[in-house]
């Protein structure tokens, strides 16, 4: 009797795991059926044991299977594998069919399994979207600064979505394109006048190479007047060559004043050089045996031997006669 109940609780446990398997598969297959989306019934239940929802695949078979479009059951237990969004891809298809876009299971895959939104990639497609850049900031050759605003409409390229660059790639291109507009214009008030020039310029470069978007137009909002850069640039300049002058006097001033500490303060003489030649004493001889000292040896002689006869003073080393006058009698 024992026995009985033990194969008897066997039974019941094997039918309430059995319904539990096949009683939401038989649902699934029946609603798959319905539909016209044909999952088999073993298929469901082997779902459930390879970590797959059933639901999800179920649900999504019949989506495709609505909207026309024929997908294997394998490529959705698939794509569910590697980790991508099944729902996301189909209603990616089913959107980009009823746009007349070209897009088949494989390549919306593949978007997808690249961390990209293919049904966002879809939508924009069909609805561009606009992207509104940074506040840019650039200077003309006048020194004018400007600070420009735009706005970028793109649409996506789907077929350089794989490998393409992102939003990111479009405003730092765009916003290049402004600063060298800018630049290279003569005068800012070139640019205020015609700021269409800018938007002209930055399309003709082609910035949508190798992206995954499409610029279809560039619009400037907004520029405004900055600051004079210019102006600033040369104030800076001047300062900075004050600065320069002022240390070079500063350090002049000093070695003037070692160099007045080091020559003593009774010196007279004391030139930049002078701590590297000294001064030398004038020889006595030019003194001794020149032109202009021979008379005055004449009379030394003259006085030395005042009782040799014939010695004369030359007439030219006579000193003329003193006359005294009495400033009285005047």
């Amino acid at each position: 009797m024992a026995f009985e109940h033990v194969i008897g609780i066997i039974l019941l446990i094997a039918v309430v795991i059995l319904f539990y398997f096949v009683g939401s598969a038989i649902s699934l297959w029946i609603q798959g059926l319905v539909s016209g989306a044909k999952v088999g019934l073993f298929n469901i239940i082997f779902m459930r044991l390879r970590k797959i929802s059933p639901k999800l695949i179920v649900n999504a078979k019949i989506m495709a299977v609505k909207a026309g479009i024929d997908i294997s059951t394998n490529d959705l237990e698939s794509h569910y594998l590697a980790g991508g969004d099944v729902m996301r891809v189909i209603q990616a298809l089913i959107a980009a069919d009823k746009a007349n876009i070209d897009l088949k299971f494989n390549r919306a895959a593949a978007i997808d399994l690249a961390g990209r939104n293919v049904l966002e990639a879809v939508q924009m497609s069909v609805n561009p979207k606009v992207i509104e850049t940074p506040l840019v900031a650039a200077m003309a050759k006048d020194g004018i600064q400007l600070k420009a605003l735009s706005r970028v409409t793109v649409r996506a390229n789907i077929d350089r979505l794989v490998g393409g660059a992102g939003e990111e790639t479009i405003l730092a291109r765009v916003g290049e394109g402004i600063v060298t507009t800018i630049g290279s214009s003569e005068s800012h008030k070139m640019v205020l006048e015609n700021p269409d020039s800018i938007s002209k310029r930055v399309l003709e470069k082609g910035l949508d190479a190798g992206t995954a978007y499409e610029i279809l137009s560039i619009d400037i909002a907004d520029v405004d007047v900055g600051k004079n850069i210019g102006a600033e640039l040369e104030t800076d300049r001047a300062e900075a060559d004050k600065k320069i002058a002022q240390a070079k006097a500063e350090e002049r001033r000093a070695m003037a004043y070692a160099r007045s500490r080091r020559c003593g303060p009774r010196s007279r003489r004391c030139g930049p050089r002078s701590w590297k030649t000294k001064p030398r004493s004038p020889s006595p001889l030019p003194r001794l045996f020149g032109k202009a000292t021979w008379v005055s040896w004449i009379i030394i002689a003259c006085r030395i031997f005042r009782r040799t006869p014939g010695c004369a003073i030359p007439s030219a080393a006579r000193r003329p006669p003193l006359i005294r006058t009495n400033r009285t009698n005047k």
